[in-house]
């Protein structure tokens, strides 16, 4: 009779081979097959090793104090993430121009100062207002002449004195004296200009110095921006859409923009503007959006911009989403283990993941060690 022997059959009969010893072939022979039904339940270990591996899972991740949250839904479920750069509306910048070509006496801001509107950014001297003022005087003066010789003229011509065409004459000479007297009243007045000459130039809205290009002693000249002065509260996002979510794109569409750190509020806008054609060199359709003063919202600064949708989807801490191969997972409470789970994320913002596919609502996720759950599960 031949028997095969496996697993820890072999054990269990090694342990019977002193008692077997002083037995007799035959009652060996019936004693063996009794031996070996004994011993196939040693033989059935994958499934309790199973178990035994994950009570071992188990009891590991309890000990590494996981922080769970509740997977919830929220409505407006993003199209996608795109890249972004703050700007400025076309009527937001302001150049503060003199007048006058003249020197500077006096700067009193810096670029980046807060000013208001009307406030004094610098002082300048010109000779050209000293000139105009003079001008001004001797206008005024022939205006007063030129009125008294028309008032006269007038009268001798309506006695008969003098012919009308000398007294219409006279008229239409103090009407042009009149012209320049306004002319040059109007020159004195630019910029607020002194009886010395110095003017003052002031900020024409409230908002932030983008620029100082003078110094004090520099000089100044009509056609070139000494300061510029930029609108605080009104900003702009330059937005590159790619041809996969451009179609679905519209004005009036919301957007949100993360500046802060995690769990900052995100700073909301909207679409204002979509490009019709595409950008044959990137590849993307080009769009523009609104958004508010914040902290953080500088212009030149590069951002990422989520574009709202009207759909619903799950929200997770970003922090829960990780990458295992080529897809995303997340890790879900089921019983006392945690279950990794393939996901589909639409987009992330703000410290959150929003899920479209692989996730219900009100499911627990782990939001913390997930590196060690994601090692425990490759093994």
């Amino acid at each position: 009779m031949k028997l095969t022997i496996s697993c820890q059959t072999g054990k269990f009969l090694s342990a019977w081979q002193g008692k077997w010893a002083g037995m007799t072939p035959h009652l060996i022979a019936r004693l063996a097959p009794l031996a070996v039904l004994a011993a196939m339940p040693a033989c059935s270990s994958p499934p309790s090793e199973q178990a035994g591996d994950q009570a071992t899972k188990a009891d590991a991740a309890a000990g590494l104090a996981i922080e769970s949250v509740s997977a919830r839904e929220v409505d407006n479920v993003p199209l996608g993430s795109v890249p972004g750069t703050i700007s400025l509306p076309p009527e937001a910048r302001v150049a503060v121009t003199a007048p006058f070509a003249g020197a500077v006496v006096r700067v009193y801001v810096i670029e980046g100062q807060e000013v208001a509107r009307g406030e004094a950014l610098g002082l300048m001297r010109a000779t050209e207002p000293v000139a105009i003022g003079g001008d001004l005087a001797r206008a005024r003066s022939a205006a007063t002449l030129a009125e008294a010789r028309a008032k006269r003229l007038a009268q001798l011509a309506d006695e008969g004195v003098i012919a009308q065409a000398r007294a219409d004459e006279a008229k239409a000479e103090w009407e042009q004296a009149r012209a320049s007297v306004t002319q040059f009243a109007k020159m004195a007045s630019l910029g607020g200009v002194s009886a010395d000459g110095t003017m003052t130039l002031r900020a024409p809205i409230a908002g932030r110095v983008a620029k100082v290009a003078v110094e004090t002693g520099g000089g100044v000249d009509t056609v070139t921006a000494p300061f510029v002065v930029e609108a605080a509260g009104a900003y702009q996002i330059e937005l590159q859409l790619p041809e996969r979510i451009a179609q679905a794109v519209r004005p009036g569409m919301a957007v949100e923009i993360a500046l802060g750190g995690e769990g900052a509020a995100p700073v909301g806008g909207k679409i204002i503007a979509v490009a019709p054609s595409l950008d044959p060199s990137t590849r993307s359709v080009m769009a523009r959006a609104t958004i508010g003063a914040a902290p953080g919202v500088i212009a030149g600064r590069n951002v990422t911009v989520t574009i709202l949708g009207n759909g619903s989807g799950i929200a997770v801490p970003d922090r829960a989403v990780t990458r295992i191969g080529d897809k995303d997972h997340v890790f879900v409470r089921k019983g006392k283990a945690w279950e990794k789970r393939a996901v589909t994320v639409a987009a992330r913002g703000g410290g959150q993941a929003v899920i479209s596919a692989g996730l219900a609502a009100g499911e627990t996720v782990a939001a913390s060690s997930v590196a060690e759950l994601k090692a425990m599960n490759a093994e």
